[in-house]
This record gives C-alpha cells, sequence and structure tokens, in this order.
C-alpha cells in the first residue's frame, strides 16, 4: 500500500510538473509567454540596416486569453526591444469582442524610429473590418494591404510589403514583391505563412507571419491537432522555408481562437535582427 501510494504521489508530481512546463510563462511581461528572438543575414541587405531590429505582434484576439490589463506590458515588451520597426501580422479582434481602439491607442503609443506597419487576418472582416481600420486611421500606424513602402537610412533602403487578405488568393494571389528588384532588400508581412507558398513571392528576402497559434496545443513543435494550416506541420512555428528557400518566420501570436487554452505554445512576440551577410 505504501508503494502504492508513493507511485501514485510521484505520477501527480510529475504531471502538476508537465502541465507547469506547458503552461508556463518564461517572461516577466503579463500575458507574454515569452519574447523570442531570430537573426537573419542576407547578401542584400544595405550596411547602414546592420543590425536593424524588428519588433513583430501578431494574433491579439483581443479580447480573448489577451485581455485589458496585459496592455501594459506588450507596449512595455515592444519596448525593451529597441526596435527600429514594429510590424503587426492581424487577428486583432477576439471573438467575444474586446474594444480595439484601446488595442491600437496602445501600439500607436510606441514610437520606433521607422514607425509601425500593419495587415489584417482572416478574423479582422465584416464588422470588425471596419472597427480596425477607424481604430488604425487614428494612429500613425500604415495599413499595408499589396502595397510596398521604402524605409530609408543613410541614402540607402530596405522595403516592406504587406499582403492584403492572404486568403483569397483569386484577387491577391500575385505577390507585388514580383514587381520589386531581386537585389532589394525585402520584408514581407503576411498573416497567414500558407501565402509563401501558395504563391510565387520572389524577390523576398524575409516573410513575417503568424494564424497558426503554434498550434495553441503542440507537441515538441512538430505535432498538433489543429489544422490552422493546409500544408500541416510544415509552418506551425519558428523559422523555416518556403520550397523556393526563402525564409519566414512564424509567431504563436498573443491571443487564441477556437478554444481559450495553450499547451506547450507559448504567446510570443517576436524580435528580428537584421544582419548584412559578410
Amino acid at each position: 500500500m505504501q508503494k502504492l501510494f508513493i507511485h501514485i504521489f510521484t505520477l501527480l508530481i510529475s504531471s502538476v510538473f508537465l502541465f507547469s512546463c506547458a503552461t508556463a510563462s518564461f517572461s516577466k511581461y503579463k500575458g507574454i509567454g515569452r519574447i523570442k528572438t531570430y537573426h537573419v543575414e542576407s547578401k542584400d541587405l544595405p550596411e547602414s540596416f546592420d543590425g536593424f531590429r524588428i519588433a513583430f505582434a501578431t494574433d491579439f484576439h483581443y479580447e480573448s486569453r489577451f485581455k485589458k490589463n496585459h496592455i501594459n506590458s506588450l507596449v512595455n515588451a515592444i519596448l525593451s526591444l529597441d526596435a527600429d520597426v514594429l510590424l503587426l501580422g492581424g487577428d486583432y479582434r477576439g471573438r467575444n469582442g474586446g474594444d480595439i481602439n484601446e488595442l491600437f491607442a496602445a501600439l500607436g503609443s510606441v514610437n520606433t524610429t521607422f514607425g509601425a506597419y500593419a495587415v489584417t487576418g482572416n478574423h479582422d472582416r465584416g464588422e470588425n473590418d471596419t472597427l480596425i481600420r477607424k481604430a488604425i486611421s487614428k494612429t500613425d500606424i500604415i495599413l499595408l494591404e499589396h502595397k510596398t513602402d521604402t524605409i530609408w537610412k543613410d541614402n540607402e533602403y530596405i522595403l516592406i510589403t504587406g499582403i492584403r487578405n492572404p486568403f483569397d488568393l483569386k484577387n491577391n494571389g500575385i505577390s507585388p514583391t514580383l514587381k520589386l528588384h531581386p537585389e532589394d532588400f525585402v520584408v514581407m508581412l503576411t498573416h497567414t505563412p500558407d501565402y509563401v507558398e501558395d504563391t510565387d513571392i520572389s524577390n523576398t528576402d524575409l516573410a513575417l507571419a503568424g494564424h497558426t497559434h503554434g498550434g495553441q496545443v503542440s507537441f515538441f513543435n512538430k505535432w498538433t491537432p489543429a489544422k490552422f494550416s493546409k500544408y500541416g506541420n510544415r509552418f506551425l512555428t519558428g523559422k523555416k522555408y518556403n520550397s523556393a528557400g526563402i525564409p519566414i518566420i512564424i509567431s504563436n501570436g498573443l491571443g487564441t481562437s477556437r478554444k481559450d487554452i495553450r499547451l506547450f505554445t507559448p504567446s510570443e512576440i517576436i524580435l528580428v535582427i537584421l544582419n548584412t551577410a559578410k
């Protein structure tokens, strides 16, 4: 009986430990599980942009798991990155609603040297689309929809391209990057990672996406029961490559979709540090 008790107790402690690890936050910022950093090198990156810092936040679903009392933490977390530019990947309003003006007022208060750019996601349709556009119009955030903007530094530049509704390939399946030059350094902002495989995104040097939530419930970042991508787990989370070898960084995002749960998929904001390949 004593051995059985010890065995049950051990199993219980192990289960509690595993659950704690599965839902743990490794960040000091409330509502943000972690800040994840990626380094990207490219021979196309101009010398003056060596060390350029990109903050990327996506899939807020405000208010789902990401709530009003997390907004100040988000602002402070982004500010801590000392980013040169802020990129926003879509899905701003939660399934149960949320004051989107609060969210964009906070995001708009983040001052970076080269401002902020945004695209919309699949949850940003209908009423949400109207509310989001109105909220963004009150800020200096630039909504990029199948457009490209130029960031200049010391007479050199990089390009930021935003994709409009990447699920509607009939209207948006031709990437605006095809009109750009191969020698340009181009960052593509798209809500879903599937777009980088669905379309020819030639002349893109780096793509940033969300949408998958890392699966929300995932095991070893390899498998999830959720089906956020038609390519299965190929573009689940982290740094991946499309068939043309173009790198794409996929964020777990901040909020939750469908079910308000995360296991082994911490919410996150991303810092990308660009370096000129020597």
